[in-house]
């Protein structure tokens, strides 16, 4: 059955259809408000909601930087089609909304932004697909935002692609960003150990 939800982020009001099949259908996730909290984002930017959901994240990003801008994705058919729902109550379109595992269905790059609440209670497979793929769909200067609940794993994982993270702790979950500057931190090192 489906649930109507009214929420309020960062002094914006939005309207949400969910159901009991999705991620956290009875209020917006503590950690995804944490996220936005401290996304940077400017009319204009390329941004990537990946592992969309309902479509939280996507609604509030188009009203920042434009509908035309945001692309979003998950692997659950219903998800996706209550992003595409939630997209259109809040008055936005719906054509760069795809169903992907990951980045397979996606063919869009260059992004200002990637943002993701991945499943975190799972192995560790699908955040490092998203965090090493992710990179390479991020033109440079690009930010790749996470948020979850374990800290170890993700920030050993950014800092090894990324070179660098930020990270901010807000009520439980942990926010990461990282930023792409040039090729990953990997590649420099193992062309570093190739020369000697």
């Amino acid at each position: 059955m489906n649930k109507k939800l009214n929420i309020t982020i960062n002094g914006n009001e939005y309207k949400f259809i969910t159901d009991e099949n999705v991620f956290s259908p009875n209020r917006i996730d503590k950690g995804t408000l944490a996220m936005l909290s401290k996304l940077e984002l400017e009319h204009g930017n390329k941004v990537l909601d990946l592992g969309c959901g309902y479509g939280v994240v996507g609604v509030y990003c188009a009203s920042i930087v434009g509908v035309e801008n945001v692309f979003m994705s998950d692997i659950d058919a219903n998800a996706v089609k209550l992003a595409r729902k939630n997209m259109e109550i809040n008055g936005f379109s719906t054509e760069n909304i795809v169903q992907s595992n990951g980045f397979r269905e996606i063919e869009w790059s260059y992004f200002d932004a990637i943002l993701s609440n991945p499943p975190y209670h799972e192995d560790f497979s699908v955040p490092k697909g998203f965090i090493e793929k992710g990179f390479n769909r991020l033109k440079l200067g690009g930010k790749m935002y996470m948020v979850t609940k374990r800290k170890k794993w993700y920030k050993k994982k950014l800092i090894s692609i990324f070179g660098g993270v930020i990270i901010w702790e807000i009520n439980g979950y942990f926010v990461f960003m990282a930023i792409k500057k040039d090729m990953s931190y990997a590649q420099k090192k193992l062309k570093k150990t190739k020369k000697s």
